[in-house]
């Protein structure tokens, strides 16, 4: 049977058009049931719904058939693996397909687990299940009505069986309606009371609704998406992504770009302003009045209860930062009372049947503030720095947060009775507001890790509301923390699917180059492997991306080539490994394992370049002049057999050592005399050498727990690397921009705004010392002359306050950007891209099938490597990721760090890094550790201030000018971890390591000599009890027959 569906849509340009679609429908569509007796479904292979099903008093054995809405709303639910037997119907995926695409890929991932017995029943193409809109029907209410005609359906068709189809929603009209029509059908919560086994389902349904402080009167009303975007039009509003400060979680900014084309930061500081957003947010916001712009550094909050912080707006900034009322209510005014704008989880039927937006909207949001357009560098020099408020969310960033129970709830009365209680609980990522949900298990979760969703944040309530998903194992466990650690950075860490795996070689780890199916044979992959090429690593590596070689040509010219591993032979594009590795983007490095971004067998076997195998290679081959002039460079296809796999050290040592003269030291000193020339060229191009202070841990063998702490060490070997990666970077960019000038991956580096230097500037000129900001050579030369005699690690110092004064390096399709935008700041260089590493970097695999696709015309390849769409799409996944990855690596330094010093005591000199309003940062050079030390009161950022913030020289100052403490000045400082119990308060259940102040001493700041002395005496007593328990433990595990001696 065939009939005609039509519909209207818009166009990525705008345009409105109507699309008519032939829709079939069939009599032999399956119903799912693997004993079913019907004819048209015993014809076919068995359905995956058992025939044993969860039993219960009221249904008996039934499916569950699920509505959209409980799936939008209650998807943390489905997934956990006690629901099972689930009917999901064609309409219902469909929905979800046009409401919210992470969910439907949720439900699709259940789907194709078999153990889940779930079904999709396609009823839209069933002769019998399908309806047609009727005249007076919403397209909501018409798929209502499909979701019950489908469920009466298999009701009457699964009688026999004596199974029984459950419609679960929670819409009360189509519930209404489905009763009426006979159909068995309940609420979620009621769906959940019959797995009486597992009450943490009903925990996470949510549904909070908690009474707020008589005092409080709500947040303004957001803007809706139609205001918002003619607001962003006509430039009255501006956009970005919110990112909260480190130290301060009620005072946050976004980087946009203003009307006159240069990025800005501009500051959102108070709960108010914030108006509901959360990290990661991408929000519209208003600029403040002049009047309001900060003119004064950050506050950084010592408590971190933010019920506790009496009036952070009051305190933030010189001036004030809430916009009068007024102001706000106009806004509120002009709003529709719109829940979807909100970007909360609504229903399905609120979100499908938006009404009444009053497209003539960008007056409404023009208020007595600054005009975006008015703003220019000397307006900020006069003013300070602008400050907003948020009007409206363009789109949400929630996700799962991982959490605790906040340690005063039972002091504040919160939990009344033996039953369900509503309580707080505060992320582990503390720029994440408190979340209100209700839980059963208040004894359970105490002093544990949990993860928790939002669900909403309506504006009558302080704190957004969710519930509870599940728990992850005990508060300070090694483990739990770093499976933390990887939640909250959104690092994918599952194990790999057996589809992923399915994906690699047969031969597994008995590969072999094979010279007819590796296209050596017919031409196109080069024959290397007679060429002295070997592998520069750290110590430990075996995801061994890249290679080199270097040797003299007759002509006095040399050879170099750089090799790198051929990952793409082994990853084809649309297989499922390539779109996990699509979705993984980049191999995560912690301080005890790496989660890669292939799976083993490729990363540390078949593709990693290690020594005396046959490998297959991209080579990049450039012949260089004595001067390392590029001559000319050629890509190849290749194999190669590397001689040696070296570290920096034993390379290094071959270069050192006179009497080594083989082929393979040749060719390293070589290419060190070539890296030399490349590096001083760049540096006199205008290339920056910055730096950051990185971290090494020695672990202990058995337990993995970190023994020693230390600055990494960098050797001249590392930059011989360094330099001719990036060359082959620059030089593969060239050439795929050259052939894909739309779609091209390539990676930049903006130029950062001036302003970003004012603080380094203004302390810098005590010392006599100007940086010079007008191109990245001119930096670069002010920074070589930036030296103190009397202090060798100034210079690198201010290299490293440098380095974060730097706008974020960011890949990019190159048909979204104009040429200009393209140059990479930091290199000096106008292109450049990813190409050396596609073991640890899907950036790289892009681009090796981009520069594959240039040399070879016979090369097959995805579509998406010319659709500029889906380059930038993926580009965007790849920014989130790798800067994912980057906070992941720190916070596992954070984390051995706090395990290292737990029960220590140490002293050690470290320099201001940071000037807050209530404190100050120190970084301590031995362990590249920095932490914050509080001017104000222990336990309160309210309390009276010791020093005072002098804003003409940025520093910190005591009443009676006695005492200063301001940027680059030496400090001495004692480490300690909070080693109170972990439920004890909110800064032990996170484990932050404290800073205290010795030197200078300063009165109410600085340690006292008998405090130190105190400190010193526990610390040692704690370290000594602490040895002897681990001593017995170890004769015990590893001399099982001395127990009774012990």
């Amino acid at each position: 049977m065939l009939k005609n569906k039509s519909f209207v849509k818009r166009t990525r340009k705008g345009n409105i058009v109507r699309t008519v679609k032939e829709h079939y429908l069939r009599d032999d569509i399956v119903c799912g049931y693997e004993n079913c007796k019907h004819a048209m479904c015993s014809e076919h292979p068995k359905g995956p719904l058992s025939a044993t099903p969860r039993d219960s008093v009221q249904w008996g054995p039934h499916y569950l058939v699920p509505d959209t809405n409980a799936f939008v709303n209650q998807i943390d639910i489905f997934e956990r693996p006690v629901i099972n037997d689930v009917v999901v119907l064609s309409t219902v995926l469909d929905e979800l397909r046009g409401l919210s695409m992470a969910v439907y890929n949720r439900v699709r991932s259940i789907l194709r687990d078999k153990d889940r017995h779930w079904f999709v029943f396609s009823n839209e193409h069933h002769r019998e299940t399908f309806v047609d809109r009727l005249a007076s029907e919403s397209p909501n209410d018409r798929n209502d009505r499909a979701i019950r005609v489908a469920t009466k359906w298999l009701t009457a068709h699964l009688q026999d069986a004596g199974i029984k189809p459950v419609m679960v929603t929670n819409d009360e009209d189509n519930l209404r309606k489905a009763r009426a029509d006979g159909i068995s059908a309940c609420r979620m919560d009621e769906c959940l009371r019959i797995y009486s086994e597992h009450p943490e389902l009903l925990d996470m349904m949510g549904s909070v609704n908690l009474l707020e402080m008589d005092n409080w009167g709500g947040y303004p009303e957001h803007l809706t998406s139609v205001q918002i975007q003619a607001g962003l039009k006509a430039s009255v509003l501006l956009q970005g992504t919110l990112q909260i400060a480190p130290y301060n979680y009620l005072e946050g900014s976004i980087y946009t770009k203003f009307p006159d084309g240069k990025e800005r930061r501009v500051l959102i500081v108070g709960r108010n302003d914030m108006n509901r957003a959360i990290q990661g947010d991408k929000i519209a916001v208003k600029l403040h009045p002049r009047s309001q712009w900060r003119k004064a550094p950050s506050a950084a909050l010592v408590d971190e209860d933010e019920d506790a912080v009496p009036d952070i707006t009051k305190t933030a900034c010189e001036a004030a930062i809430v916009p009068d009322t007024s102001s706000k209510a106009s806004v509120a005014a002009a709003a529709a009372a719109d829940g979807n704008a909100n970007g909360e989880r609504a229903s399905k039927r609120a979100r499908i049947s938006e009404k009444g937006e009053n497209d003539d909207s960008a007056a409404s949001v023009a208020q007595d503030t600054v005009d975006p357009k008015d703003v220019t560098d000397g307006l900020l020099a006069d003013e300070g720095e602008p400050t907003g408020y948020v009007v409206g969310i363009v789109r949400r960033n929630w996700r799962s947060y991982c959490a605790f129970l906040d340690p005063n709830f039972a002091s504040k009365g919160a939990r009344a009775s033996s039953g369900p209680a509503a309580v707080s609980v505060l992320a582990m990522d503390r720029r994440v507001p408190k979340i209100k949900i209700r839980t059963r298990q208040l004894d359970i979760l105490a002093g544990q890790r949990f993860v928790v969703a939002i669900d909403s944040w309506p504006k009558e309530s302080r704190y957004p509301q969710g519930h509870f998903v599940r728990a992850l194992g005990d508060a300070g466990d090694k483990s739990t923390e770093t499976e933390v650690l990887l939640l909250e950075h959104d690092v994918p860490f599952q194990p790999f699917t057996k589809n992923v795996l399915s994906d690699l070689p047969l031969e597994g780890s008995s590969w072999l180059f094979d010279p007819e199916r590796d296209q050596v044979s017919c031409g196109k992959r080069r024959d290397l492997r007679d060429l002295d090429i070997c592998s520069i690593d750290p110590p430990g590596c075996t995801d061994i991306d890249d290679a080199l070689h270097a040797f003299e040509l007759p002509n006095g010219n040399y050879q170099v080539g750089v090799h790198i591993a051929d990952v793409t032979n082994f990853v084809k594009p649309s297989t499922a490994m390539d779109k996990e590795a699509a979705h993984r983007s980049t191999t995560v490095y912690l301080v005890d394992r790496r989660i890669d971004m292939l799976p083993e067998l490729l990363g540390t076997n078949l593709c990693s370049l290690m020594s005396n195998v046959d490998r297959l290679a991209f080579s990049c081959i450039w012949e260089m002049d004595q001067d390392a002039n590029i001559v000319n460079v050629k890509f190849h296809k290749s194999v190669i057999h590397s001689k040696a796999s070296l570290t920096y050290e034993q390379a290094q040592n071959r270069v050192d050592d006179p009497s080594m003269n083989d082929s393979i030291t040749k060719g390293i000193r070589t290419l060190n005399m070539l890296a030399k020339k490349l590096r001083k060229r760049r540096t006199e191009s205008g290339a920056l050498t910055l730096s950051s202070p990185e971290v090494r841990f020695r672990l202990e063998n058995d337990s993995q727990d970190p023994v020693d702490v230390e600055m990494k060490a960098l050797k001249e070997t590392n930059a011989l690397v360094e330099e001719f990666m990036l060359l082959a970077n620059i030089s593969v960019a060239g050439k795929i921009y050259e052939h894909f000038p739309d779609s091209a991956i390539l990676r930049r580096h903006p130029e950062p705004p001036a302003q970003n230097f004012d603080n380094l500037q203004q302390a810098l000129k005590h010392l006599g010392i100007q940086l010079e900001t007008g191109s990245s050579l001119a930096l670069a030369q002010s920074l070589d002359r930036a030296v103190l005699p009397d202090d060798p690690y100034f210079n690198n110092l201010l290299r490293i306050l440098t380095t974060r004064c730097m706008m974020q390096a960011q890949y990019f399709c190159s048909g979204t950007c104009t040429p200009e935008e393209f140059r990479h700041y930091g290199l000096a260089t106008g292109i450049y891209t990813h190409f050396t590493s596609p073991i640890r970097r899907y950036a790289d695999v892009m681009v090796h099938r981009l520069l594959h696709a240039t040399i070879d015309r016979d090369a097959t390849f995805g579509p998406e490597l010319t659709d500029k769409t889906k380059m930038s799409e993926q580009c965007d996944v790849l920014n989130h990721r790798h800067r994912m990855a980057q906070q992941a690596g720190r916070a596992s330094v954070e984390l051995y760090t706090n395990l290292f010093f737990k029960g220590k005591t140490v002293e050690e000199p470290g320099y201001v890094t940071q000037i807050l309003q209530n404190g100050f940062s120190v970084l301590i050079p031995s362990y590249g550790i920095e932490g914050v030390v509080y001017t104000t009161g222990k336990d309160s950022s309210s309390g009276p201030a010791v020093l005072e913030y002098v804003k003409e020289e940025h520093k910190l100052v005591s009443s009676d000018n006695s005492s200063s403490i301001e940027l680059f000045q030496r400090v001495r400082v004692i480490l300690q971890v909070d080693d109170k119990p972990v439920s004890a308060n909110v800064s032990s259940m996170r484990r932050k390591l404290s800073l205290r102040l010795i030197e200078p001493q300063i009165r109410g700041i600085s340690v006292t000599s008998d405090d130190l002395k105190l400190l010193r005496a526990a610390a040692e007593e704690s370290r000594k009890a602490k040895m002897s328990d681990e001593k017995i433990i170890e004769m015990v595990s590893k001399h099982p027959d001395q127990v009774k001696t012990v």
